[in-house]
């Protein structure tokens, strides 16, 4: 039985790439290096599910073939048009090469240019003859950073295609650039826009529109600064946005895209009927039996409720536990879900993991699971919560998702050593169901 989180076969993978529902399946690739379990050049892995369940490995999509590409292709998106795929991502090339590591650059001397794929089938992917550079390296800073512009997000407007890409400013600030394109191959630079006070770098834009507001989610680098390891979190706002001119307006505002603070670069679809489905990657400090490293998030459901935006799990995962079981040793490798009603002073302690409530809000404490990683934040807490609260836990051997009243806030962490039992001092017993 496939784990609901999906992972790569073997060695690493961070962002999720190209996530788009083609010809009844969904395609989601991936930021890969398919050589040793941690970040070296990167390639496009490819997955390809029919539920976003059951997830089949296919050969590597992209990987390193031209000048602009020759040190890695990074980040982005894909779109169907005409019946084809378009891959849209970030080619690297290095300037200053580590000579005892090919795979590593120095002195953060590279230039990033964006490139594009097309497949006919979404399933074979001619690196060599279908490439094409469609953005160049910038070479003027007031319009972007030849090293930190990347990521391209991609989509169809009104009346043409946009695309949004993560920058930066020379005062170092975040930065997003757009571009429109008639044809999805000349794209013209339209307008940016800049704020201090959320990081230096904004990677991994993701705009869209959603029951009636603007959505804009992305990852800022340095926005924390409480001195541990992981700086750089993803979180998501409500915007303007004008087509016309590519303007934005981002606000003061913003809330933690997960407040367990370990998923990054999440990207966004829509389904088969028409939901925003996003996933996000999990940072692994280490590797798992020296095999892999890093996984994703279960698929999530984006909605608006009362202003606020939710992030629920998506109901084809919901409908896969149907499994009661009266003990957590009775589930299979695809994890439990663990659902209940807690109350103020009350905890659960699931392998080692303690999940509890004090007052309004829910904490997390990974530290029995987490040994060994002392630069790596290890308590957590949600915002405020008004009324109830109904957890549903899913846990898997490394990463733990707690929803909070369906996605009203998310908490979500990476652990180790998860021991095979549960504990609780709750009034409401807790409901455990399992992957029959």
């Amino acid at each position: 039985m496939q784990k609901i989180h999906l992972k790569s076969p073997a060695n690493w993978i961070n962002d999720p790439n190209g996530f788009i529902y083609y010809k009844g399946q969904y395609h989601l690739f991936y930021q890969h290096f398919p050589y040793e379990p941690r970040w070296g050049t990167m390639h496009w892995g490819h997955a390809v599910s029919k539920d976003l369940v059951h997830w089949e490995h296919l050969p590597i999509a992209l990987f390193p073939s031209k000048w602009n590409d020759r040190n890695g292709c990074y980040s982005g998106s894909a779109i169907e048009h005409d019946g084809k795929m378009y891959l849209y991502y970030t080619g690297v090339r290095y300037l200053e090469e580590n000579p005892e590591d090919i795979h590593v650059f120095l002195n953060e001397q590279l230039v990033s240019a964006q490139m594009m794929l097309i497949s006919e089938d979404g399933i074979h992917f001619d690196n060599s003859k279908n490439k094409t550079t469609v953005i160049e390296t910038l070479t003027n800073p007031e319009i972007g950073c030849m090293t930190d512009t990347r990521d391209p997000k991609v989509w169809r407007g009104k009346d043409a295609w946009y695309m949004v890409l993560g920058s930066k400013t020379p005062e170092n600030a975040g930065k997003l650039l757009f571009y429109r394109s008639d044809d999805l191959m000349n794209w013209d630079y339209v307008n940016s826009v800049s704020k201090k006070g959320l990081g230096y770098m904004w990677e991994c834009p993701d705009y869209f529109e959603l029951d009636g507001e603007k959505i804009l989610i992305f990852s800022p680098m340095g926005l924390r600064a409480d001195k541990q390891k992981y700086q750089h979190v993803s979180i998501c706002t409500k915007v303007t946005f004008d087509e016309t001119d590519c303007t934005m307006d981002i606000p003061n505002e913003y809330q933690m895209l997960d407040y367990g603070l370990d998923l990054y670069a999440p990207q966004s679809t829509t389904d088969a009927e028409g939901r925003r489905v996003v996933v996000a990657w999990a940072r692994m400090p280490q590797p798992v039996n020296h095999e892999w490293s890093g996984m994703f998030c279960i698929p999530r459901v984006v909605s608006v409720r009362n202003g606020h935006i939710c992030f629920a799990v998506h109901p084809n995962i919901q409908k896969q536990y149907t499994k009661k079981i009266n003990a957590v040793q009775e589930a299979n490798a695809a994890g439990y879900r663990v659902c209940l009603d807690i109350n103020d002073g009350e905890q659960i302690n699931i392998g080692g993991y303690m999940i509890s409530r004090a007052g309004n809000k829910i904490y997390t404490d990974r530290t029995a699971v987490f040994h060994g990683h002392t630069d790596i934040k290890t308590k957590f807490s949600s915002p405020e919560i008004r009324g109830k609260i109904h957890l549903d836990i899913y846990v898997d051997q490394n990463l733990i998702e707690t929803y909070i009243n369906n996605g009203e806030y998310v908490i979500t962490n990476v652990v180790y050593q998860l021991g095979e039992y549960m504990t609780t001092n709750t009034e409401n017993a807790p409901v455990l169901y399992a992957i029959e």
